[in-house]
């Protein structure tokens, strides 16, 4: 076989198999489907190396003005099939691999998912950047990485059990280590003033190394860059331990610090715990701003005009630390008087909130940042001071106003509020949908807007198409290139040209085939994983997020088990057949979501064995969610749970994806599905229970969900059975703290005052899917409707109000 020398310079298939002989180091004959992803990733990897060397020499040269997108978790998903459909390669790659008797799609099955985030947040910080490096705006994305992720979920008789996420113990072709590029980063210790200079006298050192990941634009040669940091020890450890056989003493010190970099959200349920936590924040923040600022210095002179080239964002509060830290750089290395300093970061950062609830907000106590970060503490308190100061001008003596707006809450345990650490920071913070946005400036931060009305927008958020339609649904994708041409995949404002067809049967059939084809996709996942074959004539039922009490997982349990008992009371009513699709993990220390879990399984384990109930209805958990298990699923759904309690889900992107891959929404008006009923209109969704003034309402006349429970005798067999163990015998009293949660403990979701709703409501779902040619009318009238949630568009506005940022053209 003639194997080329120079990959680069030959037609693709050969570029493949160059790979596998010279980088890969096996003979293309014998090759494995292993070593064939190897090889096809190191055919992308050469092209994106040139696209980002590219990048970076015409940032430099243009002294760009850059977005630094700072996040704990980025969900970056498998990369092959994205970066081959950026560089245009799938057409080359296909061929290639089909030489070696191998489909594209096989060899992409095998890469593992990056474990570098856990839920939407993460996810919707990876769009960002396949948006940013889009529309080619000058941008970096700074987080950790992290060696195991969050956790591998495994189910065990029905039980969320957690394994290390090793995705890179064979290694990954995506990143590009950057030897060159180290900083040091310092912890504990004390504080001394000497001349007006404060001098951290820090007690602990680790190093963070830089890994970058290239994240590709689409439609262009612009790409976006993801810069991790790796946390690794002082290069000596103890020898003379060593040689003595105490191992366990000699890696102690290695240990220590290179923690830092290996867990997503340690348990932070112990003192360790918060502390790792803590230290994982400063890690990466700090690292990232001594990178940002040793770029911005190799590009002007001085740093005073560093908010004229650099927009600093801060993706919710974890790295809110950051506002501090580039004081401590600006007062403590560079010489800055406070208040040109603190002028500075004023313009400098961002922050986008992603929560309404109070306790989500996070909060860190004083005694611990005093240990970990003692100048910052001294900084936090004096911003906090000249900030009370300040607020005080606007209201003399009212104590209870300045109380609410301090940095530092001192009720109880004296703690830091990173949320307003990050609000007195920025120059703009927004919220990330409409409904949201608006909460916000009434609610949790109403005191901070009195002071800065301006400060507040909305930017709802957005998903990329590429990664959602193209790359996880190929059938529509081809099915809209045909209709509309592909410019719909950078510009997702033409899938509005879809409502034109809504009278084509041709194209309605078309499209349902696909949907059916996606289905029968989805089922063959279902068995492989769980073990429970159903069937792609049901509806397919989906709720996969993250399991949380607000997001009401138990209230989807409480309909199915519900609807199980009116199944077998009316065997011979017209039921639809449903299969209802959960999936999401718990955190490791959340017991309430981890028993909604187990419930999920055992109220399964019952339905899906009970011959009286056959096909009627089934119940599955798809284990181990992320990523690539959601492009299995977005595609093949029906409908989409979206039934948090109204005013608590921030925005959601699922409800997006979903949306956009045909599914009907049931959902309460909350988040962004307000704004999806408002663009795919009122008669295509299905909304149901209380809005958020009732909620308010409600709570502030007195919520008691017994009454709910005594006046409903079908919502209340439900809660009976499952809290009277008829899901589990072995453990009768298994789930009745769960079920007196509801009925005695507050039940502060209030599902029991919207399950009536709910379940009227999933009547008309039942009543729509009776009428396909109808129900198929509605799913592509929620396509056409879906262009405003493009992650582009959202980015757009970003860079337009908010970034001031703009594209450097091809």
């Amino acid at each position: 076989m003639n194997v080329s020398a120079t990959p680069s310079a030959a037609p693709l298939p050969e570029q493949i198999n160059a790979h596998l002989l010279h980088t890969v180091a096996v003979d293309p004959d014998r090759a494995s489907p292993s070593d064939l992803m190897q090889a096809t990733a190191q055919v992308a990897r050469a092209q994106l190396s040139k696209r980002w060397v590219a990048t970076q020499t015409l940032e430099r040269t243009h002294k760009a003005r850059r977005v630094v997108y700072l996040s704990m978790e980025f969900l970056m998903g498998r990369t092959l099939s994205n970066a081959l459909d950026a560089l245009n390669l799938t057409q080359g790659a296909s061929a290639g691999l089909a030489q070696h008797a191998q489909q594209l799609e096989d060899i992409a099955d095998l890469e593992r998912d990056a474990a570098l985030g856990n839920g939407g947040l993460g996810r919707l910080a990876a769009c960002f950047l396949d948006s940013m490096a889009t529309l080619g705006l000058p941008s970096f994305g700074y987080g950790i990485r992290y060696e195991y992720g969050m956790f591998a979920q495994e189910i065990q008789n029905g039980s969320q059990v957690e394994y290390p996420d090793s995705w890179l113990q064979d290694g990954t072709p995506w990143e590009f280590p950057r030897a060159d590029i180290t900083y040091p980063v310092r912890f504990g210790g004390w504080v001394t003033h000497k001349n007006d200079i404060a001098i951290w006298q820090h007690a602990g050192e680790v190093a963070a190394k830089a890994y970058d990941m290239v994240v590709p634009g689409h439609g262009t040669t612009k790409v976006s860059t993801l810069r991790l940091w790796k946390a690794v020890a002082p290069a000596h450890f103890d020898l003379g331990a060593f040689n003595t056989g105490d191992y366990a003493r000699a890696a102690s010190t290695k240990n220590e610090f290179e923690n830092i970099s290996w867990v997503l959200y340690p348990n932070d349920s112990t003192p360790a715990g918060r502390e790792l936590r803590l230290k994982q924040e400063y890690f990466f923040v700090a690292a990232s701003m001594q990178d940002l600022v040793k770029r911005h210095l190799n590009e002007h002179p001085t740093l005073h005009n560093l908010a004229e080239h650099v927009a600093i964002h801060l993706n919710d509060t974890h790295p809110a630390i950051g506002v501090a830290e580039l004081m401590r750089i600006l007062c403590d290395e560079h010489g800055f008087n406070w208040d040109h300093a603190w002028a500075l970061c004023g313009k400098t950062f961002s922050y986008t909130n992603h929560t309404l609830m109070p306790e989500a907000l996070e909060t860190w106590p004083v005694s611990l940042i005093q240990q970990v970060l003692p100048r910052h503490l001294e900084i936090i308190f004096r911003i906090n001071k000249e900030f009370l100061d300040l607020a005080a001008r606007f209201r003399p003596g009212d104590h209870e106003f300045l109380k609410r707006l301090s940095l530092i809450d001192e009720t109880g345990e004296r703690r830091v509020r990173m949320a307003h650490l990050s609000v007195v920071g920025s120059q703009q913070v927004n919220g990330v949908s409409a409904l949201h946005s608006e909460l916000l400036v009434h609610t949790i931060f109403a005191d901070f807007a009195s002071l800065w009305p301006k400060r507040f927008t909305n930017m709802t958020n957005g998903v990329t198409p590429r990664r959602w339609l193209a790359q996880a649904n190929p059938g529509l994708a081809r099915l809209l290139d045909d209709t509309l041409g592909n410019q719909w995949r950078t510009n997702l404002d033409q899938l509005k040209r879809l409502e034109d067809r809504l009278g084509d049967h041709d194209f309605a059939n078309k499209f349902m085939a696909i949907k059916r084809a996606n289905k029968v996709r989805l089922a063959d996942l279902i068995e492989k994983t769980t073990g429970i074959t159903v069937s792609p004539d049901s509806l397919f039922d989906v709720q996969v997020k993250r399991i949380h009490e607000y997001k009401r997982q138990l209230l989807n349990v409480l309909h199915v088990v519900g609807r199980y008992q009116a199944i077998l009371a009316n065997p011979d009513a017209p039921w639809v057949p449903r299969t209802v699709i959960f999936a999401g993990k718990a955190a490791s220390s959340y017991q309430a979501a981890k028993s909604i879990i187990r419930l999920i399984h055992d109220v399964g384990l019952t339905i899906n064995n009970d011959p009286r109930v056959g096909d009627k209805l089934k119940l599955v958990f798809i284990p181990n969610y992320g990523v690539s298990v959601a492009e299995t699923i977005m595609p093949g759904a029906d409908l989409s749970e979206q039934i948090s309690t109204a005013g608590t889900e921030a925005s959601g992107t699922g409800n997006m994806k979903l949306a956009l891959n045909g599914a009907l929404t049931i959902g309460t008006d909350d988040g962004a599905n307000i704004e999806i009923r408002q663009n795919v209109g009122d008669e295509n969704i299905f909304i149901f229970g209380l809005k958020t003034p009732e909620v308010r309402d409600l709570r502030v006349a007195g919520y008691h969900p017994l009454n709910y429970y005594d006046n409903n005798p079908a919502l209340r067999a439900v809660l009976d059975a499952i809290g009277g163990g008829q899901f589990s015998p072995d453990e009768p009293s298994r789930y009745s703290a769960l079920m007196n949660s509801l009925v005695w403990g507050g039940d502060h979701y209030m599902l029991l005052a919207d399950y009536a709703s709910y379940v009227a409501t999933q009547a008309q779902v039942d009543a729509l899917y009776h009428q396909p040619d109808e129900w198929c009318r509605r799913a592509i009238r929620n396509v056409a409707g879906m262009g405003v949630f493009s992650s582009d568009r959202t980015i757009a506005q970003y860079a337009n109000d908010i970034w001031h940022v703009t594209s450097l053209g091809d």
